[in-house]
């Protein structure tokens, strides 16, 4: 199943090259989620054996997504801090499978450190996901721009520890546009050609930041690259209502349409069907 969208706001064309195939962002594409973790917070465990992790992506292709993101690490509040050894012990041959299974699958990979990247690429990934912005590791940029993948550039605070401290900001999409100034200055520089933002939902912003970022989306980046918008199963959504992560599908939904409307190029999320049905 193929999600698409026909949307009159979507008139900017962006691609990003993967391996030599070139992908049209200008149609909003899926990615799918795929935690190699036992804990992240709504479905740590799940997958992180070979063949749950197969079944996991072959659901979420099956329901829509193009793109499977592959985590090792959880990055919710007080998880476990993982070294680059222990995410490529967890990755194991995952990546590798579900390119076999699913050729025409693009991969990519949320990790912070070059020498995951690097395995990555040996397996085979399309896309190299970074939370970090290239802030908690001082090769993974270089080892990025080696690789001529495309960059997923995150707003973050500065360090590991940090990320998720609260910033008051004068404003949050200013911010977060000086931030990607200056920062996607640095990835031309070191050669990076592809690069895709992401506005950092749930990572250092009050719940009334994260609405300003949905209602002034299109502000974010000022068209000029291609926007990536994960809230899914993001705490602003549902602790203000007094629910759990998995009660909030239909709130998420309408945010999830509204970002959409606003010219979101990539979705990320848990249960891509929910944009599909």
């Amino acid at each position: 199943m193929e999600f698409s969208v026909t949307n009159s706001n979507q008139s900017r064309f962006f691609s990003i090259n993967c391996n030599g195939r070139l992908i049209d962002l200008s149609k909003p594409k899926l990615m799918g989620i795929l935690n190699l973790t036992p804990d992240s917070f709504s479905d740590g465990g799940k997958f992180n054996n070979e063949k749950s992790a197969l079944q996991h992506a072959e659901k979420l292709l099956k329901n829509g997504a193009t793109i499977i993101d592959v985590g090792a690490q959880s990055t919710r509040p007080n998880a476990e801090f993982l070294n680059a050894d222990e995410e490529i012990r967890r990755i194991g041959n995952v990546i590798s499978l579900i390119k076999k299974e699913f050729p025409e699958s693009l991969i990519s990979l949320d990790t912070f450190y070059s020498d995951v990247v690097k395995f990555g690429y040996d397996e085979g990934i399309d896309i190299v996901n970074d939370i970090s912005a290239g802030q908690f590791d001082s090769e993974l940029l270089d080892t990025v721009a080696k690789t001529g993948l495309p960059y997923i550039l995150m707003h973050i605070n500065p360090t590991y520890g940090s990320m998720h401290d609260k910033i008051k900001f004068d404003d949050i999409i200013i911010s977060i546009n000086r931030f990607f100034s200056e920062k996607v200055n640095l990835l031309r520089q070191k050669g990076i050609k592809d690069i895709i933002l992401d506005a950092g939902f749930g990572f250092g912003k009050t719940v009334e930041d994260q609405y300003q970022m949905i209602n002034e989306f299109d502000y974010i980046g000022f068209g000029k690259l291609p926007i990536l918008a994960g809230i899914s199963k993001k705490s602003f959504i549902y602790k203000p209502l007094g629910k759990q992560p998995n009660e909030v599908e239909k709130e998420t939904l309408d945010l999830h349409h509204k970002l959409l409307e606003k010219e979101a190029n990539i979705i990320r999320l848990h249960n891509p069907e929910s944009l599909i049905n």
